[in-house]
Protein backbone atom coordinates (compact mmCIF):
# COMPACT_ATOMS: atom_id res chain seq x y z
CA UNK A 1 0.00 0.00 0.00
CA UNK A 2 1.43 3.37 -1.02
CA UNK A 3 2.11 5.65 1.90
CA UNK A 4 1.10 9.30 1.42
CA UNK A 5 4.01 11.64 1.78
CA UNK A 6 2.66 15.13 1.28
CA UNK A 7 3.49 18.13 3.40
CA UNK A 8 2.00 18.52 6.84
CA UNK A 9 3.13 22.11 7.31
CA UNK A 10 1.27 25.25 8.20
CA UNK A 11 -1.14 25.96 5.38
CA UNK A 12 -0.90 29.74 5.26
CA UNK A 13 1.76 31.28 3.05
CA UNK A 14 1.39 34.79 4.44
CA UNK A 15 4.29 36.14 6.50
CA UNK A 16 3.92 34.85 10.06
CA UNK A 17 4.00 37.58 12.68
CA UNK A 18 3.16 35.72 15.91
CA UNK A 19 6.52 34.39 17.03
CA UNK A 20 6.65 32.91 20.52
CA UNK A 21 9.98 32.44 22.25
CA UNK A 22 9.77 29.16 24.08
CA UNK A 23 13.12 28.98 25.81
CA UNK A 24 16.48 30.68 25.86
CA UNK A 25 19.98 29.34 26.38
CA UNK A 26 22.90 31.68 26.76
CA UNK A 27 26.00 30.70 24.83
CA UNK A 28 29.52 31.05 26.15
CA UNK A 29 31.51 34.17 25.30
CA UNK A 30 35.02 33.31 24.16
CA UNK A 31 35.83 35.69 21.31
CA UNK A 32 38.71 38.00 22.04
CA UNK A 33 37.70 41.63 22.55
CA UNK A 34 41.28 42.90 22.49
CA UNK A 35 40.48 45.54 19.86
CA UNK A 36 37.41 46.80 21.72
CA UNK A 37 37.50 49.79 24.04
CA UNK A 38 34.20 48.72 25.53
CA UNK A 39 34.75 45.01 26.03
CA UNK A 40 32.51 44.68 29.08
CA UNK A 41 29.70 46.56 27.39
CA UNK A 42 30.08 44.42 24.25
CA UNK A 43 30.03 41.21 26.26
CA UNK A 44 26.93 42.33 28.13
CA UNK A 45 25.28 43.19 24.84
CA UNK A 46 25.94 39.71 23.50
CA UNK A 47 24.78 38.02 26.68
CA UNK A 48 21.55 39.96 26.43
CA UNK A 49 20.84 39.35 22.77
CA UNK A 50 22.66 36.16 21.80
CA UNK A 51 19.81 33.80 22.55
CA UNK A 52 18.96 30.55 20.97
CA UNK A 53 15.24 30.78 20.23
CA UNK A 54 12.74 28.14 19.46
CA UNK A 55 9.58 29.04 17.66
CA UNK A 56 6.43 27.35 18.82
CA UNK A 57 4.76 25.91 15.73
CA UNK A 58 1.18 24.81 15.27
CA UNK A 59 1.11 21.16 16.36
CA UNK A 60 4.90 21.24 16.66
CA UNK A 61 5.43 21.74 12.93
CA UNK A 62 8.00 23.93 11.20
CA UNK A 63 7.12 27.05 9.31
CA UNK A 64 6.61 26.30 5.59
CA UNK A 65 9.54 26.45 3.15
CA UNK A 66 8.83 29.94 1.87
CA UNK A 67 12.61 30.33 1.61
CA UNK A 68 15.11 27.53 1.14
CA UNK A 69 18.82 27.41 0.41
CA UNK A 70 19.56 25.23 -2.61
CA UNK A 71 21.79 22.17 -2.33
CA UNK A 72 25.23 22.93 -3.77
CA UNK A 73 28.05 20.45 -4.15
CA UNK A 74 31.10 21.31 -2.02
CA UNK A 75 29.26 24.27 -0.47
CA UNK A 76 26.14 23.39 1.53
CA UNK A 77 27.99 21.06 3.86
CA UNK A 78 27.64 20.86 7.63
CA UNK A 79 29.79 23.94 8.21
CA UNK A 80 27.80 26.20 5.91
CA UNK A 81 24.48 24.93 7.23
CA UNK A 82 25.58 25.53 10.81
CA UNK A 83 26.46 29.13 9.94
CA UNK A 84 23.26 29.65 7.95
CA UNK A 85 21.11 28.47 10.84
CA UNK A 86 22.82 30.89 13.20
CA UNK A 87 21.73 33.72 10.90
CA UNK A 88 18.24 32.48 9.95
CA UNK A 89 16.08 30.34 12.20
CA UNK A 90 13.41 29.61 9.59
CA UNK A 91 15.09 29.14 6.20
CA UNK A 92 14.96 25.53 5.00
CA UNK A 93 18.42 24.07 4.46
CA UNK A 94 19.47 21.33 2.03
CA UNK A 95 22.45 19.02 2.18
CA UNK A 96 24.83 18.59 -0.69
CA UNK A 97 23.65 15.91 -3.11
CA UNK A 98 24.78 12.54 -1.76
CA UNK A 99 24.85 9.59 -4.14
CA UNK A 100 22.80 6.63 -2.91
CA UNK A 101 25.80 4.40 -3.56
CA UNK A 102 27.94 6.51 -1.23
CA UNK A 103 25.49 5.97 1.62
CA UNK A 104 25.21 2.23 0.92
CA UNK A 105 28.94 1.59 0.57
CA UNK A 106 29.80 3.79 3.57
CA UNK A 107 27.30 2.11 5.89
CA UNK A 108 29.87 1.84 8.67
CA UNK A 109 30.88 5.48 8.29
CA UNK A 110 27.52 7.19 7.90
CA UNK A 111 28.06 9.96 10.43
CA UNK A 112 30.68 11.45 8.14
CA UNK A 113 28.05 11.98 5.43
CA UNK A 114 24.69 12.22 7.20
CA UNK A 115 25.16 13.53 10.73
CA UNK A 116 24.08 17.09 11.50
CA UNK A 117 23.38 19.15 14.58
CA UNK A 118 19.75 19.39 15.79
CA UNK A 119 19.86 23.17 15.34
CA UNK A 120 19.93 22.69 11.56
CA UNK A 121 16.25 21.67 11.41
CA UNK A 122 14.35 22.10 9.15
CA UNK A 123 16.76 20.30 6.84
CA UNK A 124 16.32 18.27 3.65
CA UNK A 125 18.53 15.40 2.50
CA UNK A 126 19.15 15.29 -1.24
CA UNK A 127 19.88 11.89 -2.78
CA UNK A 128 20.94 10.97 -6.31
CA UNK A 129 20.94 7.50 -7.82
CA UNK A 130 19.71 5.21 -10.57
CA UNK A 131 19.51 1.83 -8.82
CA UNK A 132 16.25 1.27 -6.97
CA UNK A 133 17.79 -1.22 -4.55
CA UNK A 134 20.52 1.25 -3.61
CA UNK A 135 18.02 4.10 -3.35
CA UNK A 136 15.88 1.97 -1.02
CA UNK A 137 18.83 0.96 1.15
CA UNK A 138 20.25 4.49 1.26
CA UNK A 139 16.89 5.93 2.29
CA UNK A 140 16.45 3.31 4.98
CA UNK A 141 19.89 4.10 6.41
CA UNK A 142 19.32 7.86 6.22
CA UNK A 143 15.93 7.60 7.90
CA UNK A 144 17.62 7.10 11.27
CA UNK A 145 19.09 10.61 11.03
CA UNK A 146 15.64 12.25 11.11
CA UNK A 147 15.83 14.62 8.16
CA UNK A 148 12.64 16.62 7.57
CA UNK A 149 12.30 15.69 3.91
CA UNK A 150 14.13 13.60 1.31
CA UNK A 151 14.66 15.06 -2.14
CA UNK A 152 15.62 13.35 -5.40
CA UNK A 153 17.92 15.47 -7.53
CA UNK A 154 18.37 15.34 -11.27
CA UNK A 155 22.08 16.00 -11.43
CA UNK A 156 23.45 17.60 -14.57
CA UNK A 157 25.24 15.20 -16.90
CA UNK A 158 27.75 16.58 -19.37
CA UNK A 159 29.44 13.95 -21.52
CA UNK A 160 29.48 12.43 -24.97
CA UNK A 161 28.17 9.33 -23.22
CA UNK A 162 24.40 9.72 -22.85
CA UNK A 163 24.41 8.05 -19.45
CA UNK A 164 27.16 9.37 -17.25
CA UNK A 165 29.77 12.06 -16.91
CA UNK A 166 28.61 14.43 -14.19
CA UNK A 167 31.51 16.88 -13.73
CA UNK A 168 31.56 16.60 -9.93
CA UNK A 169 34.01 13.96 -8.71
CA UNK A 170 31.56 13.15 -5.91
CA UNK A 171 28.95 12.15 -8.49
CA UNK A 172 31.01 10.76 -11.36
CA UNK A 173 31.13 7.00 -11.61
CA UNK A 174 27.79 6.36 -9.94
CA UNK A 175 25.95 5.45 -13.13
CA UNK A 176 23.15 7.02 -15.14
CA UNK A 177 21.27 9.50 -13.04
CA UNK A 178 20.67 13.08 -13.89
CA UNK A 179 18.45 15.50 -15.71
CA UNK A 180 18.01 12.91 -18.47
CA UNK A 181 15.76 11.01 -16.08
CA UNK A 182 13.11 13.62 -16.90
CA UNK A 183 12.56 11.52 -20.02
CA UNK A 184 11.71 8.54 -17.83
CA UNK A 185 8.97 9.66 -15.44
CA UNK A 186 7.99 6.05 -14.78
CA UNK A 187 11.39 5.35 -13.23
CA UNK A 188 11.30 8.60 -11.27
CA UNK A 189 7.88 7.66 -9.88
CA UNK A 190 9.24 4.25 -8.89
CA UNK A 191 12.24 5.85 -7.21
CA UNK A 192 10.06 8.29 -5.30
CA UNK A 193 7.78 5.46 -4.18
CA UNK A 194 10.81 3.53 -2.95
CA UNK A 195 12.08 6.56 -1.03
CA UNK A 196 8.67 7.17 0.56
CA UNK A 197 8.31 3.51 1.51
CA UNK A 198 11.64 3.54 3.35
CA UNK A 199 11.34 6.86 5.18
CA UNK A 200 9.01 8.59 7.60
CA UNK A 201 9.10 12.04 6.01
CA UNK A 202 7.76 13.79 2.90
CA UNK A 203 9.54 13.33 -0.42
CA UNK A 204 10.21 15.82 -3.20
CA UNK A 205 11.74 16.09 -6.67
CA UNK A 206 14.04 18.84 -7.95
CA UNK A 207 14.06 19.20 -11.72
CA UNK A 208 14.51 21.57 -14.64
CA UNK A 209 11.65 22.67 -16.90
CA UNK A 210 13.02 20.49 -19.69
CA UNK A 211 16.15 19.44 -21.53
CA UNK A 212 17.46 20.09 -25.03
CA UNK A 213 14.52 19.93 -27.46
CA UNK A 214 12.21 18.38 -24.87
CA UNK A 215 11.30 21.78 -23.51
CA UNK A 216 7.62 22.36 -24.17
CA UNK A 217 5.27 23.20 -21.33
CA UNK A 218 3.15 20.13 -22.10
CA UNK A 219 6.17 17.84 -21.78
CA UNK A 220 6.96 19.34 -18.39
CA UNK A 221 3.34 18.85 -17.34
CA UNK A 222 3.38 15.25 -18.56
CA UNK A 223 6.37 14.61 -16.33
CA UNK A 224 4.76 16.26 -13.28
CA UNK A 225 1.46 14.49 -13.88
CA UNK A 226 2.99 11.02 -14.23
CA UNK A 227 5.34 11.32 -11.25
CA UNK A 228 2.67 12.76 -8.95
CA UNK A 229 -0.03 10.31 -10.02
CA UNK A 230 2.22 7.24 -9.78
CA UNK A 231 4.05 8.09 -6.54
CA UNK A 232 3.45 9.91 -3.23
CA UNK A 233 5.39 12.96 -4.48
CA UNK A 234 3.51 16.18 -3.76
CA UNK A 235 6.35 18.69 -3.78
CA UNK A 236 8.41 19.70 -6.83
CA UNK A 237 11.28 22.19 -6.86
CA UNK A 238 11.34 23.69 -10.35
CA UNK A 239 14.51 25.24 -11.73
CA UNK A 240 12.99 27.58 -14.30
CA UNK A 241 15.59 26.87 -16.97
CA UNK A 242 15.93 23.88 -19.23
CA UNK A 243 19.18 21.89 -19.25
CA UNK A 244 21.44 21.69 -22.27
CA UNK A 245 23.30 18.39 -22.63
CA UNK A 246 25.62 19.53 -25.41
CA UNK A 247 28.80 19.65 -23.38
CA UNK A 248 28.55 23.13 -21.85
CA UNK A 249 29.69 23.51 -18.28
CA UNK A 250 27.43 23.36 -15.20
CA UNK A 251 28.06 27.09 -14.69
CA UNK A 252 26.90 27.86 -18.24
CA UNK A 253 23.83 25.69 -17.69
CA UNK A 254 22.91 27.99 -14.84
CA UNK A 255 23.31 31.03 -17.06
CA UNK A 256 22.72 30.37 -20.77
CA UNK A 257 19.27 28.71 -20.95
CA UNK A 258 16.64 31.46 -20.58
CA UNK A 259 14.48 31.63 -17.50
CA UNK A 260 10.84 30.78 -18.10
CA UNK A 261 9.01 31.68 -14.92
CA UNK A 262 5.75 31.40 -16.83
CA UNK A 263 6.20 27.61 -16.86
CA UNK A 264 6.43 27.56 -13.06
CA UNK A 265 3.32 29.70 -12.61
CA UNK A 266 1.52 27.60 -15.18
CA UNK A 267 2.16 24.57 -12.97
CA UNK A 268 0.58 26.39 -10.02
CA UNK A 269 -2.53 26.91 -12.11
CA UNK A 270 -2.71 23.42 -13.62
CA UNK A 271 -1.78 21.35 -10.55
CA UNK A 272 -3.54 23.06 -7.64
CA UNK A 273 -3.19 20.00 -5.38
CA UNK A 274 0.60 19.96 -5.59
CA UNK A 275 3.26 22.19 -4.03
CA UNK A 276 5.90 23.91 -6.13
CA UNK A 277 9.04 25.79 -5.14
CA UNK A 278 10.57 28.15 -7.70
CA UNK A 279 14.33 28.20 -8.31
CA UNK A 280 16.65 30.01 -10.67
CA UNK A 281 17.65 33.67 -11.10
CA UNK A 282 16.20 34.91 -7.81
CA UNK A 283 19.00 36.63 -5.94
CA UNK A 284 17.75 38.61 -2.95
CA UNK A 285 14.97 38.86 -0.39
CA UNK A 286 13.10 41.52 -2.40
CA UNK A 287 12.90 39.12 -5.36
CA UNK A 288 11.88 36.26 -3.08
CA UNK A 289 8.95 38.30 -1.81
CA UNK A 290 8.04 39.33 -5.36
CA UNK A 291 7.77 35.66 -6.31
CA UNK A 292 5.68 34.91 -3.22
CA UNK A 293 3.36 37.85 -3.95
CA UNK A 294 2.91 36.43 -7.44
CA UNK A 295 1.64 33.22 -5.83
CA UNK A 296 4.74 31.02 -5.46
CA UNK A 297 4.45 28.40 -2.72
CA UNK A 298 8.14 28.77 -1.89
CA UNK A 299 11.41 30.10 -3.28
CA UNK A 300 14.77 28.34 -3.42
CA UNK A 301 17.86 30.55 -3.62
CA UNK A 302 21.15 29.00 -4.69
CA UNK A 303 24.50 30.70 -5.08
CA UNK A 304 23.02 34.03 -4.03
CA UNK A 305 22.87 32.51 -0.55
CA UNK A 306 26.58 31.72 -0.64
CA UNK A 307 28.66 33.49 -3.29
CA UNK A 308 27.13 36.89 -3.89
CA UNK A 309 28.67 39.95 -2.32
CA UNK A 310 28.06 40.31 1.41
CA UNK A 311 26.45 36.87 1.49
CA UNK A 312 25.22 35.04 3.49
CA UNK A 313 24.93 38.00 5.82
CA UNK A 314 22.77 40.33 3.71
CA UNK A 315 20.44 37.65 2.35
CA UNK A 316 19.94 35.20 5.19
CA UNK A 317 20.05 38.04 7.70
CA UNK A 318 16.73 39.37 6.36
CA UNK A 319 14.88 36.10 5.71
CA UNK A 320 13.22 35.70 9.11
CA UNK A 321 11.87 39.24 9.26
CA UNK A 322 11.20 40.07 5.59
CA UNK A 323 9.90 36.66 4.48
CA UNK A 324 8.51 35.05 7.64
CA UNK A 325 7.38 38.20 9.43
CA UNK A 326 9.47 37.68 12.57
CA UNK A 327 10.59 40.75 14.52
CA UNK A 328 13.62 42.50 13.05
CA UNK A 329 16.74 41.10 14.68
CA UNK A 330 19.67 43.12 16.00
CA UNK A 331 21.97 40.14 15.50
CA UNK A 332 25.56 41.22 14.83
CA UNK A 333 28.47 39.53 13.10
CA UNK A 334 30.27 39.29 16.42
CA UNK A 335 27.39 37.29 17.88
CA UNK A 336 27.31 34.96 14.89
CA UNK A 337 31.06 34.42 15.04
CA UNK A 338 30.86 33.66 18.75
CA UNK A 339 28.35 30.91 18.05
CA UNK A 340 30.33 29.66 15.07
CA UNK A 341 33.48 29.47 17.19
CA UNK A 342 31.73 27.10 19.58
CA UNK A 343 30.49 25.00 16.66
CA UNK A 344 33.84 24.98 14.86
CA UNK A 345 35.88 23.93 17.88
CA UNK A 346 33.41 21.16 18.70
CA UNK A 347 33.80 19.82 15.14
CA UNK A 348 37.58 20.09 15.16
CA UNK A 349 37.72 18.13 18.41
CA UNK A 350 35.26 15.44 17.39
CA UNK A 351 36.06 13.84 14.10
CA UNK A 352 39.42 12.19 14.73
CA UNK A 353 40.79 10.73 11.47
CA UNK A 354 38.09 12.57 9.50
CA UNK A 355 38.75 15.83 11.29
CA UNK A 356 38.27 18.76 8.87
CA UNK A 357 41.01 21.32 8.44
CA UNK A 358 40.66 24.78 9.92
CA UNK A 359 40.45 26.06 6.33
CA UNK A 360 37.36 23.89 5.65
CA UNK A 361 35.60 25.14 8.78
CA UNK A 362 36.39 28.77 7.95
CA UNK A 363 35.33 28.46 4.28
CA UNK A 364 31.70 29.60 4.86
CA UNK A 365 33.02 32.86 6.34
CA UNK A 366 34.96 33.90 3.23
CA UNK A 367 32.41 36.55 2.17
CA UNK A 368 31.38 37.56 5.68
CA UNK A 369 33.11 40.95 5.56
CA UNK A 370 32.94 41.65 1.83
CA UNK A 371 33.43 45.37 1.05
CA UNK A 372 33.65 46.21 4.75
CA UNK A 373 36.62 48.09 6.26
CA UNK A 374 39.36 45.65 7.17
CA UNK A 375 38.19 42.86 4.83
CA UNK A 376 41.44 42.72 2.84
CA UNK A 377 43.61 42.65 5.95
CA UNK A 378 41.35 40.02 7.55
CA UNK A 379 41.76 37.73 4.53
CA UNK A 380 45.54 38.13 4.58
CA UNK A 381 45.63 37.33 8.28
CA UNK A 382 43.35 34.35 7.63
CA UNK A 383 45.69 33.00 4.95
CA UNK A 384 48.58 33.16 7.43
CA UNK A 385 46.55 31.71 10.32
CA UNK A 386 45.55 28.64 8.30
CA UNK A 387 49.12 27.35 8.58
CA UNK A 388 49.33 27.19 12.36
CA UNK A 389 45.94 27.73 14.05
CA UNK A 390 44.40 24.53 15.35
CA UNK A 391 41.17 25.91 16.84
CA UNK A 392 38.53 28.38 15.77
CA UNK A 393 39.14 30.33 18.98
CA UNK A 394 42.79 30.94 18.13
CA UNK A 395 41.95 31.65 14.49
CA UNK A 396 39.36 34.31 15.37
CA UNK A 397 41.53 35.86 18.05
CA UNK A 398 44.34 36.23 15.54
CA UNK A 399 42.29 37.55 12.61
CA UNK A 400 39.41 39.61 14.01
CA UNK A 401 41.78 42.38 15.13
CA UNK A 402 41.62 43.45 11.47
CA UNK A 403 37.90 44.20 11.62
CA UNK A 404 36.66 47.41 13.33
CA UNK A 405 34.20 47.09 16.20
CA UNK A 406 31.73 49.17 14.21
CA UNK A 407 31.55 46.34 11.66
CA UNK A 408 31.53 43.47 14.15
CA UNK A 409 28.79 44.96 16.32
CA UNK A 410 26.51 46.45 13.66
CA UNK A 411 23.18 44.70 12.99
CA UNK A 412 22.30 43.56 9.50
CA UNK A 413 22.01 46.58 7.21
CA UNK A 414 19.15 47.13 4.82
CA UNK A 415 19.09 44.50 2.09
CA UNK A 416 19.93 45.63 -1.47
CA UNK A 417 16.85 46.15 -3.68
CA UNK A 418 15.81 43.54 -6.20
CA UNK A 419 14.83 43.82 -9.85
CA UNK A 420 11.38 45.33 -10.19
CA UNK A 421 10.65 43.74 -13.58
CA UNK A 422 11.51 40.15 -12.68
CA UNK A 423 7.92 38.94 -13.07
CA UNK A 424 6.63 41.69 -15.36
CA UNK A 425 3.84 40.74 -17.78
CA UNK A 426 3.84 37.22 -16.39
CA UNK A 427 0.11 36.71 -16.86
CA UNK A 428 0.45 37.51 -20.55
CA UNK A 429 3.17 34.89 -20.91
CA UNK A 430 1.43 31.96 -19.24
CA UNK A 431 1.18 28.88 -21.49
CA UNK A 432 -2.23 27.44 -22.41
CA UNK A 433 -3.79 25.23 -19.71
CA UNK A 434 -2.49 21.69 -19.62
CA UNK A 435 -4.63 18.72 -20.54
CA UNK A 436 -3.38 15.22 -19.92
CA UNK A 437 -3.10 12.89 -22.86
CA UNK A 438 -5.88 10.82 -21.30
CA UNK A 439 -8.13 13.88 -21.38
CA UNK A 440 -7.20 14.56 -25.00
CA UNK A 441 -7.95 10.97 -25.98
CA UNK A 442 -11.32 11.12 -24.20
CA UNK A 443 -12.21 14.33 -26.03
CA UNK A 444 -11.20 12.77 -29.37
CA UNK A 445 -13.40 9.74 -28.61
CA UNK A 446 -16.34 12.03 -27.83
CA UNK A 447 -15.84 13.87 -31.12
CA UNK A 448 -15.79 10.58 -33.03
CA UNK A 449 -18.82 9.35 -31.10
CA UNK A 450 -20.94 12.35 -32.07
CA UNK A 451 -19.54 12.70 -35.59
Amino acid sequence: MMRPAGYTLIASFNPIHSIILKHHRRLSLNILYGNSAKSKKSAAHIQKHQLRTKVVMVAGQYLPPLFSVAPMMDWTNNHYRALARMISKHAWLYTEMIAAETIVYQEKNLDRFLEFSPEQHPIVLQIGGNNLDNIAKATELANAYCYDEINLKFVQIFSTNSCCGCPSPKVAGHGCFGVRLMLDPKFVAEAMSVIAANSDVPVSVKCRIGLDDHDSYNELCDFIYKVSSQSPTRHFIIHSRKALLNGISPADNRRIPPLKYEYYYGLLRDFPDLRFTINGGINCVDEVNAALRQGAHGVMVGRAAYHNVQIPWYTLGHVDSAVYGAPISDLSRRQVLEQYQVYGDSVLEKYGPHRPSIREVVKPLLHFFHSEPGNGLWKRKADAAFFHCKTMKSFLEETLVAIPDSVLDAPVAKAPPGREDLFANLNDLLPPPYETREQEEEEEEEVLLYA
